[in-house]
């Protein structure tokens, strides 16, 4: 409800911008003020877009651990925000590490590789897309079987 009244609000203050023009100190302040709610909005709709864990894994004896986990490009989230990778699906060569991420071959950056033992054993990723592709948060490898 607030994104759509912020929403609101701007476009009622650039209509009213448009109907008086020969203001210039006034209008001066209501494009600094369309420009801030506009960047609340921006700020607004980036935090929330990854997010998205659920609380399906809030009993199990690994949440902490995955709450946790911490590569060198910071926090992973959670299990929640992670995924599974089988083993076709990642590789290691000449000590660096790639994953297949929607038939994309993705190169894991050596500071996203999480060093610290796999509790859970299996190989994850915690991938974020953005407008210039893919690029991997985190990176835990299993034990390739």
């Amino acid at each position: 409800m607030t994104l759509i009244w912020l929403c609101v609000d701007a476009i009622n203050r650039l209509a009213r911008l448009k109907r008086r023009p020969d203001q210039t100190s006034n209008t001066m302040m209501k494009t600094s003020i369309f420009g801030s709610s506009f960047g609340i909005l921006v700020s607004v709709l980036i935090g929330t877009v990854q997010a998205r864990d659920d609380g399906r894994y809030s009993q199990s004896p690994l949440k902490p651990w995955f709450d946790s986990l911490r590569s060198g490009k910071g926090p992973c989230c959670s299990d929640a925000d992670g995924f599974v990778i089988s083993d076709p699906d990642w590789e290691s060569k000449s000590g660096h590490y790639r994953v297949r991420i929607d038939n994309e071959w993705v190169d894991v950056p050596d500071d996203a590789v999480i060093t610290e033992p796999n509790r859970a054993g299996r190989t994850m990723v915690w991938p974020v897309k953005g407008t210039l592709g893919t690029s991997i948060r985190c990176f835990i490898p299993g034990s390739m079987t």
